[in-house]
């Protein structure tokens, strides 16, 4: 029997959504996949930290926040606000709070080790739990996502969350002609979908490229339907087309030059947001040799078995080095570098994101290690980067309530031991990961 709980979340639930999202939701619920809980209206104080709360204002020095039921109440300075009496109190006193990091371009459950093609709800709620380990408390996955993602996706709006929170693309929509791309779309949508996802790239004629006749009604026939459109592409012509015909998020780096400033005008008004995805070309080169992470025990406290030493295999590092194209995304990545500096320096929104997921591209991890590439490599200052990776993110892709540290929010935050403020890399120096006011559990 489904618990009297499930039922009035099901009925509430019934009232909002399609009837094929329920009737998803339901055999989870059935199969013991929805966690629901009593509202236990508990309420925490968190005293004493410097507050970076990912609107780009300037940090409150010594903070206090107070989570109720999972939301955040009131966020204020020591002085100025005071904790209700009778409440927890967590001291953390010389540390800092941030917002937890949201992954604005992933891939969730579809990766074992590193063989793809693994997709099953197991593997979802192990890579969310992954995530949420490494301080990324949402993620945008754009592509690949099935029916068990949509039911996980609709499960998470409970005070007894632990795990990261989800967004869903659907498969990627492709088509050779307008109709049966549109019926695609339909498809997503009727799954329920949050993102509509396509490719454009590649020379003409091959598997990526979608054609501009295509694309064009894909955009319009989504955006129509209420539900945005993020585009996989590498050149800055097909950019051009792309915002041109409405679409919403230009979820790669444009890679093959400068972009100009017409370009970015048009960008800018348009009100397109862009996701760099900078270690998702690094990963293609990376592993010709040792990378220097192998080191980190950060990045060590999740490897599974034999991971690194098929990584470490000499002549899979000697095919790297030979891969013409992955030899040429060195060369892409430094355009990409560039291009990003230039449009964030001229107000286009900035989505961190990785591309993470497949083969080799390490979820919560890379996430870590892409904030520091645009701070060093591409030249932003870190306070730009931690709003792209929370409250910047969230306002693009429309999460309305998470990202930010203000009352009524998610209470989704990092507990680090040193100021991210002074050098990037100490986001990972993170302590404790917080969703719903939850701590989440480590391995």
């Amino acid at each position: 029997m489904v618990p009297t709980a499930t039922r009035t979340w099901v009925g509430l639930y019934a009232r909002q959504h399609s009837l094929s999202r329920l009737l998803a939701t339901v055999m989870v619920g059935v199969l013991g996949g929805v966690q629901t809980s009593e509202c236990r209206a508990e309420t925490t104080a968190f005293i004493g930290a410097k507050i970076i709360d990912g609107t780009g204002k300037a940090p409150i020095e010594r903070g206090i926040m107070i989570v109720r039921d999972g939301r955040i109440s009131a966020v204020g300075a020591v002085g100025d606000l005071a904790a209700p009496a009778g409440v927890k109190r967590v001291d953390v006193s010389d540390k800092i709070i941030i917002p937890g990091l949201i992954n604005g371009h992933g891939h969730i459950g579809g990766t074992v080790g590193l063989q793809g093609g693994q997709y099953s709800r197991e593997n979802v709620l192990r890579d969310l739990q992954l995530n949420a380990r490494y301080g990324v408390t949402t993620v945008v996955s754009l592509g690949g996502d099935q029916a068990a993602s949509v039911a996980v996706r609709d499960a998470e709006n409970t005070p007894s969350l632990d795990r990261a929170r989800l967004r869903v693309a659907g498969p990627v929509v492709v088509g050779k002609d307008p109709e049966e791309a549109m019926i695609r779309v339909d498809s997503s949508v009727q799954l329920g979908a949050d993102f509509i996802k396509i490719k454009v790239d590649g020379a003409a004629g091959s598997r990526q490229r979608m054609s501009k006749e295509v694309f064009k009604a894909v955009i319009g026939y989504a955006n129509a339907r209420g539900v945005p459109v993020a585009a996989h592409l590498y050149y800055l012509d097909d950019a051009r087309e792309l915002v041109a015909a409405g679409v919403d998020y230009i979820a790669h780096s444009i890679r093959d030059r400068v972009v100009d400033d017409a370009f970015i005008a048009q960008a800018r008004k348009a009100g397109v947001y862009y996701c760099p995805t900078l270690m998702r070309d690094v990963s293609t080169y990376i592993y010709e040799s040792e990378p220097d992470f192998f080191a980190d025990p950060l990045f060590l406290a999740e490897m599974g078995p034999g991971i690194l030493d098929e990584l470490r295999d000499p002549d899979r590092q000697s095919r790297i080095r030979t891969n013409l194209q992955a030899q040429e995304n060195k060369d892409a990545l430094r355009v990409a570098l560039i291009n990003l500096k230039k449009l964030a320096d001229a107000g286009v929104p900035i989505v961190m994101g990785t591309d993470g997921g497949p083969p080799g591209r390490f979820q919560g991890y890379f996430e870590h290690l892409e904030m520091e590439m645009m701070v060093e490599r591409a030249g932003l200052s870190p306070m730009q980067v931690i709003v792209a990776a929370t409250g910047g993110a969230a306002s693009s892709l429309k999460l309305t309530e998470v990202g930010t540290l203000e009352s009524g929010k998610w209470a989704d935050f990092l507990v680090l031991a040193k100021d991210p403020l002074a050098d990037i890399a100490y986001t990972r120096s993170f302590e404790s990961v917080w969703i719903a006011g939850n701590e989440v559990p480590r391995n």
